[in-house]
């Protein structure tokens, strides 16, 4: 189904901003490992609260949007809570149903549903298994710095076991270099879009955090903003 695309109300953030590593492993396993730019005016709070309630919505510009729809306003297409977690909600032991598109490409399109691992104040990690066995595992640690908050994204692909080695050769098919470096691009711009929207919900009221904000005070040109005001960005 096509969705069309949000307008861009806040920068993207470029690859050069963040520092990747791409790690090969035996048996075809592949890792890959993105350190972003401190999140300023961002807190490990926002960003519980962040994953806690990505089936809301929230203010966008003028409208009112699904928070995922708002999170990479190009690439992202439709999420779901398609399993709720033994507690109940978007928490540890949920399934989340997640599709997208990496630089709005229908071939980089991703319509999965992962396992919620872990989640909680230090971060998410979403599992991928075959028959028990993880073949994917996105993980996004966060913590509190100086000029805000260190966000690191860690993706792995592949199976450990040497004997499922053919396995591996298929999801790396799947999931192309090509891909990977669309994937990287992505992610880049959606963790910076948090810089934006996880201050503007907490000074709306739309979030349940109250913490203060770190590093709100930046000399460093990363925006101190008024959200009300956001324009489209050409």
């Amino acid at each position: 189904m096509y969705t069309p695309a949000l307008p861009v109300l806040y920068p993207l953030r470029s690859v050069d901003t963040a520092t990747v590593q791409f790690t090969e492993y035996p048996h075809g396993r592949c890792r890959i490992t993105i350190d972003h730019r401190p999140l300023a005016g961002v807190t490990h709070a926002m960003l519980l609260d962040w994953f806690t309630h990505l089936g809301g919505t929230m203010s966008y510009g003028r409208q009112t949007v699904d928070r995922y729809r708002a999170w990479h306003p190009i690439d992202h297409i439709r999420w779901e809570l398609w399993r709720p977690a033994p507690s109940g909600g978007a928490a540890e032991g949920a399934r989340f149903h997640i599709v997208e598109a990496f630089g709005a490409r229908p071939e980089y399109t991703v319509d999965e549903v992962a396992r919620v691992e872990k989640l909680d104040q230090t971060g998410i990690r979403l599992v991928l298994r075959v028959a028990g066995i993880p073949v994917f595992q996105l993980e996004h640690t966060w913590s509190a710095g100086a000029d805000g908050a260190h966000y690191v994204t860690v993706l792995d692909l592949g199976v450990r076991t040497p004997l499922l080695g053919p396995v591996n050769r298929v999801i790396r098919w799947r999931f192309s270099d090509d891909k990977a470096r669309a994937w990287v691009k992505h992610n880049i711009e959606e963790v910076g879009q948090l810089e934006y929207l996880l201050p503007q919900l907490a000074e709306s009221g739309e979030s349940d955090e109250t913490e203060p904000a770190m590093g709100a005070q930046c000399g460093d040109g990363t925006p101190r903003r008024e959200h009300g005001q956001a324009e489209p960005v050409h």
